[in-house]
């Protein structure tokens, strides 16, 4: 067989496993999720990281599209089921089932970060310490966890290729997405956050709260009063995170401190 023989019967042959791939990926994606895809290259897409390669279609036009829809869908919904709730709650409530924790917990309940071709450093460990975090947290930790923002990605991609698959039908795009993202939070099941929750502390104590940061320099913030600690976190990642996690600890301590007085 001549070379240039053998180069086409190989090129045939790597075409071939990729499209014997691909319908795999597309079956085992329609039983996950509920759907059947009429064009599979867009499913393929939905789970593309830029990373992969260079010049690959990723999935990050994707997830903007279905961002957009899964907040439209979420806000809708919670209007006519909470018809008298304030603007300032609708919008917590919103946020906690739409944000990158809630995103992330629902790709990792269904598995579908399994399907992500990726070359993400180290992106394995970050799911599996993910994994740990959430279980002390069965629905939602208020900003305690710092959640993979590639899984929340996967999540939002899958929705916009839902959405483009289907003809743009906003119906059918939440028909299968809201089943994809139980148990949803409510207002009977909405978390506090941790600084509101310490500040409506003080206040009914009348304690003067104060912060003392200096997490660019070591990643830690303080909460004191009367220049006393009462609450103190360590995460250099993220200044939000060790932010909420002191305040978790401020609030323990002075609700353990108060049960004792």
């Amino acid at each position: 067989m001549r070379e240039e023989e053998m180069l086409v019967s190989f090129q045939t042959l790597v075409l071939s496993q990729g499209r014997e791939e691909s319908f795999r990926r597309v079956n085992d994606v329609r039983e996950i999720i509920g759907y059947e895809f009429n064009d599979p290259m867009i499913l393929q897409q939905a789970f593309t990281h830029h990373s992969y390669e260079e010049g690959c279609s990723s999935l990050d036009r994707l997830a903007y599209i279905g961002d957009a829809i899964l907040t439209f869908a979420v806000t809708k919904d919670q209007c006519v089921l909470y018809p008298d709730l304030d603007p300032g709650m609708l919008t917590r409530l919103r946020s906690a089932n739409v944000d990158t924790e809630k995103l992330a917990r629902a790709t990792l309940k269904l598995e579908l970060h399994e399907f992500l071709r990726h070359n993400i450093f180290l992106l394995e460990p970050q799911i599996e310490e993910f994994r740990e975090a959430i279980a002390k947290y069965p629905l939602h930790s208020s900003g305690l966890i710092d959640a993979p923002k590639v899984l929340a990605d996967i999540f939002e991609a899958l929705i916009g290729a839902i959405f483009l698959d289907c003809k743009s039908s906003f119906d059918t795009t939440w028909e299968v997405v809201k089943k994809l993202l139980e148990p949803v939070i409510t207002l009977a099941t909405l978390p506090k956050h941790p600084v509101s929750q310490l500040l409506e502390l003080c206040q009914s104590r009348r304690l003067s709260l104060k912060m003392r940061d200096s997490w660019r320099d070591d990643g830690v913030v303080e909460f004191v009063i009367d220049d006393a600690c009462v609450g103190r976190a360590e995460y250099k990642a993220k200044r939000v995170i060790a932010k909420n996690r002191a305040a978790l600890d401020a609030y323990n301590h002075l609700k353990r401190d108060l049960t004792l007085l």
